[in-house]
């Protein structure tokens, strides 16, 4: 028995498990999980797993064993899982890597690089599951689909699994006898308890890196891996007619195919290609409405681009302390296919309709990426877009307008790993290239590249590690399109107090620098991280990439103890604190805050957490859009969460935020809820409601001109946002299952108490820095729902600005059947229905929300896609 309690020191490396396999001469296991063959019996059983969670070295409350064998063409594994009540065992299904019940798995490090390992899992219920794992540990991406064939069994002892992994879908070299890294974990889902065959301690850094080893492979022919996965769809669309838009019938069809495929150019390097890909079963975006002027991160959900997407990662910071630089990414793929960068809009009351495609269509995209035996990971996308039209119906007559161009996307990601993987050197390069040739996209960058380096090293049993990162942009294209790049809210180069800035309107071009160097401590029960990230004012990532803000020096700290082991009524505790600041380029600091929380698990299995946030220093150099920067109040914010027992048939989680400013400038309440439900073990239900409340008094309207100088328009803003999400899935058999996701949304947002800007932005006071209309200065025009200012008193108004307020209201599903006939090869049924709509602000949020729930507006689109997985 393998005891943690038995080494020194908690840094010292546990001492590394070998399992040894044979090769099958004789028929090969049939995968029903009962392992009854006879060339079982040619391999001992390996056991004495020990707990990783709760109590790390402990025995478990049940054992595990495992075999492994292999032949020419397949791995296969054998788990005995033992258990002293098989009837309590819990066999909850669940959609492919829902990870549900009980289970068992497998990690595999058949490149032996000791940082990435692919993962197969299987539930006593027989879903199967599968992960792609990476950076030791710290990524496991559950987006990686290989085929791959596994069964579970129940029994009087408890349970037993079989797997079977083609070795095409793994990644090893050419020597005669191999060494792969292997880890086995076990879920005892009643005890919540996670025993591992490599024995692990929960204050150890990283995972791959701690795996045992399999010996006894020899022999071994690499694996070319041919898949080629042609699809052929068939859409209907139905939605409101519009009896003068021609473009509006209410239905409309379509019909249309394509092919995805890979080819194992070597046993390490896999070439990945899509041609007229489409992803109508993709579940839906989110509902969201943002008043800070800040672009809103979407996740990648189109399957193409989500498989293998480590090898492309790079963010530029990813801190422990998190913060808003964390969004910054080199490579966002949603860039790719997404909607048209012109858009031009209908006016039925002069019979102009347009008719305008809501996404770029991609012509074909293919990926060459791996990792050879010496350390080298290797990425390489590229992705053609398609020049789009939208078509114009002006009185009968039609005609067509570009609104996006033939764009090239190129992105090509490199890593090179040293002294076991302690030491990691990479670099980044992407490119977009658009054939510009209408005036109307002008206002497009012609070009935009970027390139990154980046290092990590590891030392003290990989406990401390220092990285770094640092990148370069340059866009080109029209002086129109730079001048529009300099103003645009990220950069904001005329900021009339921005005195290291200034705005070149006969440039075309622009080039920028940004980068983070941290430094941290993962081992151990006292950790931490600091570091700095910087973004020059003219880095510019949004053609391929994701970029929050510019012009800024962000320095972070975050630090925690960790109480791992079970001690009174606490499974785990876990302290943490965090401090932040932020320059301009200037030398000015714009922002200071600490931060401190806590979390815990209970020996009943809930959970609870709260923390409190000061910021005592917020200088906000975009609230004005351009104008000067803006002093907001000091506040306070401070969350807390509790969770009851996820085992059980009937959970909760709820959790609220709450902030507010010193001087009650700002208020923001936010509450979540989520309730699942697990009826049957084939069934499981999910409802997560949430409402926001936002109230700012010197929330942004507009800017505008008045005797030569600008005018900021700000207002008091309250804003209600309620959203609730609705997930069902029914698992009809592993392999059968029924999706249900919805989400109502509604947020609407009142103005009043409108105010104009002083020449006092960085006043203590909100009577420093803002002048109030009085009610001789500020009237309401109804019937055109404008605002008139006379700022001198003179019965004449000065100037005007509309009406602000908003009631938005949005209402996405999805209805999926998909059938996985075979392993690799689908069938998905898909109901989609998606409405929107601007309603009445003066009307209640709920109101809105069910006058337009199920309105006619609704779009209905109805799919039939069926795809076959060729293998060689």
């Amino acid at each position: 028995m393998h005891t943690l309690q038995a080494q020194d020191s908690e840094q010292d490396p546990l001492p590394k498990r070998n399992i040894f396999t044979t090769r099958i001469e004789s028929k090969a296991p049939d995968i029903d999980g009962k392992l009854d063959e006879a060339c079982w019996e040619t391999v001992e059983w390996s056991g004495d797993y020990t707990q990783w969670q709760p109590a790390s070295g402990e025995a478990p409350t049940q054992k595990t064993r495992m075999k492994v064998l292999y032949d020419a063409k397949n791995l296969y594994v054998g788990f005995r899982c033992f258990d002293d009540d098989p009837e309590k065992i819990e066999q909850r299904m669940s959609r492919r890597d829902g990870f549900a019940g009980d289970w068992v798995e497998v990690n595999i490090d058949s490149y032996h690089d000791l940082q990435t390992a692919f993962s197969f899992t299987i539930s006593a219920a027989g879903v199967k599951g599968d992960e792609f794992i990476s950076n030791d540990g710290n990524n496991w991406d559950t987006n990686w689909n290989p085929i791959w064939y596994a069964k579970s069994h129940i029994d009087s002892l408890g349970w037993t699994a079989e797997l079977r992994i083609p070795l095409s879908q793994l990644r090893f070299g050419k020597q005669d006898e191999q060494v792969w890294g292997i880890q086995s974990t076990r879920r005892d889902f009643r005890m919540d308890e996670r025993a591992t065959w490599q024995p692990m301690r929960r204050t150890d850094a990283g995972w791959v890196s701690r795996f045992g080893e399999l010996r006894g492979i020899k022999g071994l022919e690499p694996q070319k891996q041919l898949e080629i996965q042609p699809y052929v769809l068939a859409q209907l669309s139905t939605f409101k007619a519009e009896a003068a838009n021609p473009f509006a019938t209410g239905r409309d069809t379509r019909l249309s195919a394509g092919v995805d495929g890979r080819i194992g150019v070597t046993n390490d390097l896999t070439l990945d290609f899509t041609i007229n890909p489409d992803f109508g079963q993709v579940e839906a975006d989110p509902g969201a409405l943002n008043l800070n002027g800040f672009q809103i991160f979407f996740n990648e959900r189109r399957p193409f681009f989500i498989e293998n997407r480590n090898i492309f990662d790079y963010q530029l910071t990813g801190s422990e302390a998190g913060g808003p630089y964390d969004s910054d990414l080199m490579f966002y793929s949603r860039r790719i296919g997404g909607s048209p960068h012109r858009y031009i809009s209908s006016d039925g009351d002069r019979g102009y309709f347009v008719d305008q495609p809501q996404n770029t269509t991609i012509l074909g995209a293919a990926k060459f990426s791996g990792k050879t035996r010496k350390g080298l990971s290797i990425g390489i996308l590229e992705s053609v877009t398609q020049r789009e039209m939208a078509t114009i119906d002006y009185q009968g007559e039609r005609s067509e307008a570009v609104v996006e161009p033939l764009t090239n996307f190129f992105v090509g990601r490199f890593r090179q790993d040293f002294n076991e993987g302690n030491t990691i050197i990479g670099g980044m390069l992407t490119s977009v290239k658009r054939d510009i040739n209408d005036p109307n996209l002008d206002f497009l960058h012609r070009s935009a590249t970027s390139g990154g380096l980046d290092f990590v090293h590891r030392w003290n049993n990989r406990s401390w590690f220092l990285s770094g990162k640092i990148m370069a942009s340059q866009v080109s294209g029209s002086r129109e399109a730079i001048y529009a790049t300099q103003t645009a809210f990220e950069h904001l180069f005329q900021r009339p107090d921005a005195e290291h800035l200034s705005v070149d309107s006969t440039a075309n071009s622009l080039t920028g620098t940004g980068g983070t160097l941290m430094l941290g401590k993962y081992g151990g029960k006292w950790v931490f991280q600091t570091g700095a990230t910087w973004r020059s004012p003219e880095l510019e990532l949004n053609d391929i990439g994701f970029l929050v803000n510019t012009d800024e020096i962000n320095y972070f700290f975050w630090g925690a103890r960790r109480w791992v082991e079970p001690f009174g009524i606490f499974r785990r505790f876990q302290w943490n604190y965090n401090h932040w600041s932020r320059w301009d380029f200037s030398g000015r600091n714009l922002y200071r805050a600490v931060n401190t929380n806590a979390h815990a698990n209970f020996t009943n299995f809930w959970q609870v957490g709260a923390g409190l946030t000061y910021e005592n220093l917020d200088i906000s150099k975009n609230a004005l859009r351009g104008g000067p920067a803006l002093r907001r109040p000091n506040g306070f914010g401070h969350f807390a969460y509790i969770s009851t027992d996820s085992r059980k048939k009937v959970n909760f989680y709820l959790n609220t935020f709450q902030g507010w400013g010193i001087d009650k400038i700002v208020r923001v309440q936010n509450y979540r809820i989520s309730m699942n439900w697990q009826p049957v073990n084939a069934m499981s239900v999910s409802l997560q409601p949430a409402f926001e409340r936002f109230q700012r008094t010197e929330q942004y309207v507009t800017q505008l001109g008045h005797d030569g100088q600008t005018r900021y328009i700000n207002g008091r803003v309250d804003q209600q946002t309620f959203s609730t999400t609705i997930r069902l899935n029914y698992n009809i058999t592993p392999d059968l299952t029924i999706q249900y996701y919805g989400q109502p949304f509604i947020s609407r947002g009142r103005y009043d108490r409108f105010n104009r800007l002083t020449d006092q932005p960085l006043g203590r006071t909100f009577e420093d820095r803002f002048h109030l209309f009085t009610k001789e200065e500020i009237s309401y025009d109804a019937a055109n729902e404008l605002y008139e200012i006379d700022e001198d008193g003179d019965q004449q108004t000065d100037y005007t600005f509309g009406q602000p307020d908003f009631n938005f209201i949005q209402f996405r599903s999805n209805l999926v059947l998909r059938w996985e006939y075979t392993p690799g090869s689908e069938l998905f049924l898909v109901w989609s229905q998606g409405a929107t709509a601007f309603e009445d602000p003066e009307q209640g949020i709920f109101r809105s929300l069910s006058d337009n729930l199920f309105g006619e507006n609704a779009r209905n689109i109805f799919l039939v896609k069926g795809t076959y997985r060729f293998i060689r």
